[in-house]
């Protein structure tokens, strides 16, 4: 994929897409069916339905982000295992209404959220992943209240200038909402950049 066909291009999806292969490969080898939260600009949708067959991918977005999303998504006519997206506002009653699936994934979103929209998300998860379900998601993540690295401490900077609700989440606050929707840690992967992707489980 490159900037040629005029579609939104995320340099960052392209640097991170094969170390979080490595993890999804173990992590949603039983799934078939996958939901991803806040799809972008769909490079990760794709990407991930080429290298994973055995799974169905269904991305999501904000209504404001889904036009090129969709168009990147019908241009990829080869992939019989992606599915169109779905309009997904994380605080409204989400489109799959009982529509239960048996693995979730979300790149780089809970620190553009405010903590509301996070809580609110993890709501919809408790709701939408089944019962042994895996729910991995990648980004950068705040331990016991401080920074992992000095450029975490600048992006959480920048992040708060451009919205004072945004910012970098703390783990320990993760697994608590992770818990209230019936999750378990199971894995905490170290991700390149100072990006981690964990690995929760649906339990009873």
């Amino acid at each position: 994929m490159n900037q040629a066909d005029g579609l939104p291009y995320s340099q960052a999806c392209e640097n991170n897409k094969q170390a979080i292969l490595s993890v999804l490969r173990h992590g949603f080898a039983q799934a078939t069916q996958v939901l991803e939260i806040g799809s972008g600009t769909g490079q990760h949708a794709l990407y991930f339905a080429e290298q994973l067959p055995h799974l169905t991918w269904q991305p999501s977005d904000q209504g404001a982000y889904l036009a090129p999303l969709c168009l990147r998504v019908s241009l990829a006519t080869h992939l019989d295992n992606l599915a169109l997206p779905l309009t997904i506002d994380v605080m409204q009653p989400w489109p799959c209404e009982s529509q239960q699936f048996d693995a979730l994934f979300s790149a780089n979103t809970l620190h553009i959220m405010s903590k509301a929209m996070v809580e609110a998300m993890f709501e919809g998860i408790s709701q939408h992943l089944a019962l042994g379900g895996v729910c991995c998601l990648y980004g950068p993540f705040n331990y016991q209240q401080a920074y992992s690295s000095a450029s975490n401490r600048e992006f959480d900077t920048w992040l708060k200038t451009r919205d004072p609700l945004s910012g970098i989440r703390d783990i320990e606050w993760i697994i608590q909402l992770a818990a209230r929707a019936g999750m378990r840690l199971m894995a905490d992967n170290e991700m390149p950049a100072n990006n981690r992707l964990l690995q929760f489980l649906k339990e009873a």
